[in-house]
């Protein structure tokens, strides 16, 4: 790899480590908000909900002004940035529990909008066909890796969840200084514009369709996933009688995703997207049913089975990305995109809420397993994409 490709993508990849910090940096810090004050029910749950539902909402505002295109990219997600860590700063001004604390995560989310797609958009610039599911892979890593930050800090005793948020607002301020001395790639080019009207022909033309149909089953599970691994795995140790640390633990499953990432793009390049991303979801969606099983198992085989999950749970994310754009007609992979987009974080939201009331009244098992009906409806939608051509 060239040494100015490779420096560029260094730092585009570092400052999405340290932007993405925000996304998690309220699920990370909940338990404790919960341990300072009696919480409203489903507070927990939309300390992640209201950033999926500002992300869903920014990057359709985010589409329909064209910003990415209309603005230099590396500007964009450097305002996104300082935006998004004054807004999770700003938390810290408010007592726990507040309402307003839900409404800043969703401006999180909206910050958001403007700093993971784009980064793509930025990375993509550096791509080449040879090379792009690598490319993307590590761009996901990023995002996995950055997600998973929180729950480091998190594990550093006697710190409090003030210093979890705090850190994250930090490595925000931090990335958007980063992402300024990046230089745009010889591929980067306009994004094909967001076409409102056409939307409905991602599900008209069939290797969108299919694609997008296997992003949704993939999207109901990973949110959730992440959403509530940390708390599974409290649970689990409790009941275990282990002296563990559930936040080191969920440190290590969900950055194990941004190995699974790299990897899952390095294979992709080289047996095809879809069989990538079958392979995956049919990882982890035995892992979903495993869950119940490895409950209250020794701490050492429900992290095992935990780190093999984080891997596969993510590695196929941007090879779906990737196929829509590759069977969207003419000049409109940016409408598809943008829709399949909005739909799979939409998705996630009902997923995230479900989860903690089926592990309340039915168990962890039950709760996880009712994630795995999204990768097992996932295979089945991308398999039907591997007779038409390579995919």
């Amino acid at each position: 790899m060239p040494p100015a490709k490779a420096a560029n993508l260094a730092l585009i990849v570092l400052a999405q480590v340290l932007a993405l910090a925000l996304w998690f940096s309220g699920t990370a810090a909940g338990p404790a908000m919960a341990r300072d004050e009696a919480l409203q029910p489903g507070f927990l749950a939309w300390l992640t909900g209201g950033v999926q539902l500002g992300f869903v909402l920014g990057t359709l505002g985010s589409a329909l002004l064209a910003l990415p295109d209309r603005l230099d990219p590396r500007r964009l997600i450097a305002a996104a940035a300082l935006l998004g860590a004054l807004a999770n700063a700003l938390i810290l001004l408010l007592p726990v529990g507040h309402p307003g604390v839900i409404l800043l995560r969703g401006v999180t989310g909206l910050a958001l909008a403007c700093i993971y797609p784009v980064g793509m958009k930025l990375a993509a610039g550096w791509a080449t066909k040879a090379d792009a599911g690598l490319v993307v892979g590590l761009l996901v890593g990023g995002l996995t890796l950055g997600s998973a930050s929180p729950h480091l800090v998190n594990a550093v005793g006697g710190l409090g969840w003030r210093t979890t948020v705090g850190t994250a607002s930090g490595a925000a301020l931090l990335a958007a200084a980063l992402i300024l001395g990046t230089r745009l790639g010889p591929a980067h080019a306009p994004a094909p514009p967001f076409r409102p009207g056409l939307a409905l022909l991602l599900f008209r033309t069939r290797g969108t369709r299919l694609a997008t149909l296997g992003y949704l089953g993939h999207m109901w599970e990973l949110y959730a996933m992440w959403a509530w691994i940390g708390a599974y795995l409290a649970a689990s140790f409790a009941v275990a009688g282990a002296a563990g640390n559930p936040a080191v633990a969920t440190f290590a499953v969900m950055a194990a995703g941004a190995l699974g990432c790299v990897a899952g793009g390095l294979i992709a390049d080289r047996i095809g997207k879809a069989r990538l991303t079958i392979w995956a979801m049919a990882i982890s969606g035995a892992c979903c049913l495993l869950a119940g099983p490895a409950f209250g198992a020794a701490p050492w085989l429900t992290v095992l089975l935990c780190l093999v999950w984080g891997a596969a749970v993510v590695a196929d994310s941007a090879q779906f990305s990737a196929s829509v754009a590759e069977h969207a007609p003419p000049g409109l992979a940016g409408t598809m995109l943008t829709v399949q987009t909005c739909l799979g974080f939409a998705l996630t939201l009902p997923a995230i809420h479900l989860l903690p009331l089926l592990a309340e009244r039915f168990g962890w098992g039950a709760a996880f397993a009712a994630l795995a009906m999204g990768p097992a409806l996932g295979c089945l939608a991308m398999a039907r994409l591997l007779p038409t051509r390579a995919a």
